[in-house]
């Protein structure tokens, strides 16, 4: 009788995601540090954006992160057309154009719309594709013949694998810079789940697989501004389980003074917890070293 066999380990491919911003290199995958990508979701004003910059900059210099700035100078899916979209690009690149130059971190917001693509490239190091937009053929290629790196965030509609679809459309102009970010799954009408073999699934494409717990916890269908509209209390959770399912980095909205942002005030990290939420992340990527001994069942010698 032939015996059977069944698959035990998964054996992750090299996986390389590169920032060259004017002062910092940030580098994200195979064989590097835990990487972040944080800021608020979106410009409430050049104040804001300025404090928690600073705030950042200065934390994950003190920890040893690798940092990417995060903000969105538009957004376009908001739950009414009445509800705050940003400053738009005439202003909102501008402020973050003068982060990258006034505290030389690198700079990601993301883009709706093809025709924003080619202005958006020129002010930011990072284009991101949001998950509502990632199946858009046009919007993909039009960012991939930019050059720049490019985050994705998967579709909470998409299985972690068809995320593969998206990775070739962007390596056919020739940009191979890819990073792929899980924010959750449907579970039914306004609830989100993560599923943690999403991580090593992803990475499996050759992209690293970065996740994003602050948004996972938003209840949809619930006003933002709402305190019931999410569940930040199970950032940490999710966060940390990530990590040691292997992440390779780690998408944090965060806000100093969340309820009063104009944009998932009910979602968003409070920049106060931001630093204990790091060195546990630190403390369970070092536990596990590096993303391929969780998935070849190897445990590190501590």
């Amino acid at each position: 009788m032939q015996q059977k066999e069944r698959t035990e380990k998964i054996h992750l491919p090299k996986r390389h995601f590169q920032v060259d911003s004017a002062k910092q290199k940030v580098l994200i995958g195979s064989d590097q540090p835990l990487a972040l990508i944080s800021g608020p979701c979106v410009i409430d004003s050049k104040e804001l954006i300025f404090e928690t910059a600073k705030y950042m900059t200065d934390l994950t210099q003190k920890l040893g992160i690798p940092l990417i700035f995060k903000s969105s100078y538009e957004k376009d899916n908001r739950g009414s057309e009445k509800n705050w979209k940003g400053p738009l690009a005439e202003e909102g690149l501008k402020i973050l154009k003068s982060v990258r130059e006034e505290f030389g971190v690198p700079v990601l917001t993301d883009v709706h719309r093809v025709e924003d693509v080619e202005e958006v490239a020129e002010y930011v190091d990072v284009l991101q594709i949001p998950a509502y937009m990632c199946q858009q053929t046009s919007l993909a290629i039009a960012c991939g013949e930019t050059g720049r790196p490019i985050n994705v965030k998967k579709g909470q509609f998409l299985a972690p694998e068809t995320m593969a679809g998206v990775v070739g459309k962007i390596h056919s102009t020739g940009n191979k810079n890819v990073l792929l970010t899980e924010r959750g799954a449907s579970f039914g009408y306004n609830r989100l789940v993560a599923d943690m073999r999403s991580i090593p699934i992803m990475q499996e494409t050759g992209a690293p697989a970065c996740f994003d717990a602050t948004h996972v916890i938003r209840l949809y269908g619930i006003s933002s501004a709402d305190p019931a509209g999410g569940e930040p209390r199970f950032v940490p959770h999710l966060t940390l389980a990530s990590v040691a399912a292997g992440a390779d980095a780690l998408f944090l909205e965060t806000h100093p003074r969340p309820m009063t942002a104009k944009c998932d005030a009910a979602s968003q990290l409070n920049m106060a917890h931001m630093e204990d939420l790091l060195k546990m992340a630190l403390a369970v990527r070092k536990a596990i070293q590096k993303p391929e001994n969780v998935g070849e069942i190897s445990a590190p010698t501590l």
